[in-house]
């Protein structure tokens, strides 16, 4: 089976190298903001500028500004194509597209450009991991680290996105990679529950608590966010407690996406079928209540989701999303009782008025959520 992956590799570019990233990232972002705004322009006299006019046009802006030729041309191309995905996604009903400010994502990508000649194959995106070297378009060999586990790097390279991140830069290479998948045995099965203050919590029991090696970092980045009120624009302090900053934002990006990691891993590799809900994350947040919203941010419960849906992809396994409005908390997990007033979630402890039985709410819900997830399971198989 063939899936899309990104292998991602801290680089070490010399003085030069870095000058040169950084007017990539600088020339991309002029790009995608001048056509934005142009296409912002455009629409309130009911024009439309396509991908098509707007790459046709950016011949014309090398002319206005020359210094845009100093930069890799595929870069920009695809800093459009960015912009043109974005206002598909916009007519899709996602939010309007905003312009990009400095110091936050700070990327730029180039594709990789493959030929051959007299039985010989040229890319101008190489990985030499005996040598710990990467090669890429404009920039040529950099040192890397990242993957010791791999001894090679046989992948079909698509494109690679260089970023600037503290002070320190990375490429992630967009690949296409076959893996041999396992035969599907529906063995073991599970449903969880996501929570608040136990963010994953399973039929079986099993309680991951939510992130709580977090508050350092978040007090730092208050802290850091009032000196940064405080000092002048353009300043050198003012650059120093940036990269700071960002520094913070990286530690606490890192220990969520590990912590998720940890744990959607498990699930997986432990059951062959698991059933979660059809979360709406957005409207959770921007419709629940003010106290929850930054535990619900916190808790990075798209990020779940959308990890346990390609990992059970390549490891052949099956996730069931049941519907986003089935009552699991409210029906009780021996005989069916529904207690509409289990909505309010200060009641932690689920008791039967009819059956007597006594159970915590959120591994109540996570069986009632299995039981669904079977059910439509075998739903799905007659």
């Amino acid at each position: 089976m063939l899936i899309n992956k990104a292998y991602m590799f801290r680089i070490y570019p010399n003085q030069e190298q870095k000058i040169f990233i950084n007017k990539c990232i600088g020339s991309s972002r002029f790009v995608y903001n001048y056509y934005l705004n142009k296409k912002e322009q455009l629409y309130k006299n009911k024009v439309n500028l396509s991908l098509k006019d707007m790459k046709k046009d950016l011949l014309l802006l090398y002319i206005e500004y020359p210094w845009l030729k100093e930069v890799d041309s595929c870069a920009l191309r695809t800093s459009l194509d960015d912009l043109d995905r974005a206002y598909l996604n916009f007519y899709n009903g996602n939010g309007h597209p905003k312009f990009k400010k400095k110091n936050t994502n700070d990327t730029y990508r180039t594709n990789c450009i493959r030929n051959t000649y007299k039985d010989k194959s040229y890319s101008n995106i190489k990985v030499d991991l005996v040598n710990k070297e990467i090669t890429l378009p404009k920039l040529g060999k950099m040192q890397i680290r990242g993957y010791r586990n791999l001894v090679d790097f046989p992948f079909k390279i698509f494109n690679a996105t260089i970023s600037k991140i503290a002070n320190k830069y990375y490429v992630s290479l967009s690949v296409e990679e076959e893996i041999n998948l396992k035969s599907f045995i529906p063995r073991y099965v599970t449903g969880i529950d996501l929570g608040v203050k136990d963010l994953v919590i399973t039929s079986d029991g099993i309680k991951h608590k939510a992130l709580d090696n977090i508050k350092k970092f978040e007090n730092k980045i208050k802290g850091y966010n009032k000196a940064l009120a405080r000092n002048k624009k353009n300043s050198n302090n003012r650059k120093k407690i940036i990269v700071k900053l960002q520094r913070y934002y990286e530690k606490l990006r890192n220990a969520r996406k590990y912590y998720t990691h940890l744990i959607t891993s498990a699930l997986v590799k432990e059951n062959d079928i698991i059933v979660c809900e059809t979360l709406k994350v957005k409207e959770m947040i921007e419709k629940g209540k003010h106290h929850l919203a930054k535990h619900l941010t916190n808790s990075s419960f798209g990020e779940i989701i959308r990890q346990l849906e390609y990992k059970s992809l390549w490891n052949n396994k099956k996730l069931i999303k049941i519907d986003t409005y089935y009552p699991s908390s409210q029906i009780c997990s021996v005989c069916g009782n529904r207690k509409k007033e289990l909505k309010n979630l200060k009641i932690r402890r689920f008791v039967c008025d009819k059956c007597q039985n006594e159970i915590d709410r959120d591994i109540n819900a996570s069986i009632n959520i299995l039981m669904e997830g079977i059910r439509k399971y075998i739903g799905q198989m007659n």
